[in-house]
């Protein structure tokens, strides 16, 4: 009997389960949606046990789908968003919804923190800067403003290794998330047992760190019949959804680059040394001995954003005639000349990440007039979006990272125009070896790894 293995990727608007063969053939998939919630300004969060509905959906419909016997299953990997603080208790049980990527109710923390403990210190031992986009600013918001949370916070999860509890009952924190909490040490791989102090969290709080492909427990029994898989299944301690891509999309040498155009849209680039810039994010890779300096955007979800809003005509094309409205769209904006004719699109949605770290940005059409059309703003939002790729990997080039070509991953992988304006604008080669797997095939291949199953 064959053995397979089973990804699971958290996402921001969905999870996502596929089984692969050890030759990395998909042999059945499902996608999930669950909800965001915006309970005041600057406060994005989801709820996690809502993420762990999705994936046990996900993974019933995927056995049934591909006809998969469970008992094939060797190994489970799970990657998931970055910079979530999941306050759960000795049980487990999540105390509170997570802020989530999105979140930047904590910027006066951020502050705060930054003058007392000093820029340049936190990022010679972070190797990030302190954004209310992570982790540790999150959980610093709890103790300050839900204390009683706070107190009875036995661990800070994040997204995977939530999942992963709920699988195997035990509670981890691996290498390539550790970078959103700032007491841990970009070198070593280890948390600052004084540098937590000085930031003010608990260290008791923080879960033992684990390699990416390590297996750290077994499917439970009670996971099991939540699931439909079977008791015993190993899982690994997986990664972050952004490292896991990287490695689905074969991203394993120095110079080559993942471009990920999703809800959260982006770039890394594979170094072997811990290159910092103080307006990049700089993480472990989960393939051992390298890291990634990641640029990472709000504009990814721009067009879907453009879609829901504006694009009533493309929907119910879709809906009657089944033909995808992100197709319809493609097709109108490839009759408009590069450039848009001048109109601009600035796709800083939620605020913008890196380069910019500016949570008050907005979204802007420039150059609007009475001879623009809906097919002039689709254009000009591909293009907003690729000159945010841009602007990153130029910055990029300030720490001596260049890369080398860009391997694209992710829902806009899909577009062959999107792909183009991409590598006009960058001046860089663009391959798409698997636009929609590659995220959770990365994680899949950690779960080989940790099984024995690849080298």
């Amino acid at each position: 009997m064959e053995k397979l293995l089973l990804g699971i990727d958290i996402g921001t608007s969905a999870c996502k389960v596929a089984v692969f063969n050890p030759e990395g053939k998909v042999l059945a998939q499902s996608t999930q949606p669950y909800p965001v919630y915006y309970p005041a300004p600057d406060h994005v969060e989801q709820n996690p046990v809502e993420w762990w509905k999705g994936v046990c959906d996900a993974i019933r419909e995927t056995l049934t789908a591909g006809s998969i016997d469970p008992v094939q299953i060797a190994g489970i990997g799970v990657d998931g968003q970055s910079w979530s603080a999941i306050p759960v208790d000795r049980n487990g049980n999540v105390l509170h919804n997570t802020p989530i990527w999105m979140d930047t109710r904590s910027h006066e923390i951020c502050r705060r923190v930054t003058e007392k403990v000093g820029f340049d210190r936190i990022l010679k031992i972070s190797g990030n800067t302190f954004q209310p986009t992570y982790s540790t600013p999150k959980m610093l918001w709890f103790k300050e403003n839900k204390p009683e949370i706070y107190k009875n916070t036995y661990k800070f999860l994040q997204s995977n290794s939530y999942i992963v509890y709920r699988l195997t009952g035990i509670m981890t924190q691996e290498l390539s998330q550790g970078y959103g909490i700032h007491a841990f040490n970009m070198r070593t791989g280890q948390w600052d047992d004084d540098f937590c102090e000085e930031l003010g969290i608990d260290r008791a709080k923080l879960p033992e760190i684990f390699p990416c492909h390590q297996v750290v427990g077994e499917v439970t029994r009670e996971a099991a019949q939540l699931t439909g898989l079977v008791p015993g299944i190993p899982v690994v301690a997986g990664g972050l959804d952004a490292c896991c891509g990287t490695l689905g999309a074969g991203v394993v040498e120095v110079g080559q680059t993942q471009e990920q155009g999703g809800q959260a849209g982006g770039m890394s680039i594979c170094l072997d040394y811990a290159a910092a810039h103080p307006k990049l994010i700089l993480s472990f890779h989960v393939v051992p001995g390298f890291w990634l300096l990641q640029g990472g955007t709000v504009g990814g979800g721009s067009l879907k954003w453009f879609k829901q809003e504006l694009g009533g005509f493309e929907s119910l094309q879709e809906s009657t005639e089944g033909v995808n409205a992100f197709k319809i769209m493609d097709d109108e904006a490839s009759t408009i000349k590069p450039g848009a004719e001048g109109l601009i699109f600035l796709p800083y949605m939620n605020g913008e990440r890196s380069p910019l770290w500016d949570k008050d940005a907005k979204g802007v059409f420039f150059g609007l007039s009475y001879n623009k059309t809906r097919a002039h703003m689709i254009r000009s939002v591909l293009e907003g979006c690729a000159y945010a790729l841009h602007h990153n990997l130029k910055t990029a080039e300030e720490a001596g990272a260049y890369a080398n070509e860009l391997i694209a991953v992710g829902g806009a992988a899909n577009s062959r125009l999107w792909t183009q304006i991409k590598a006009d604008v960058t001046g860089k080669v663009i391959k798409v070896p698997t636009s929609d797997t590659a995220t959770t095939l990365g994680a899949a291949i950690l779960a080989g790894v940790g099984t024995g199953i690849y080298r």
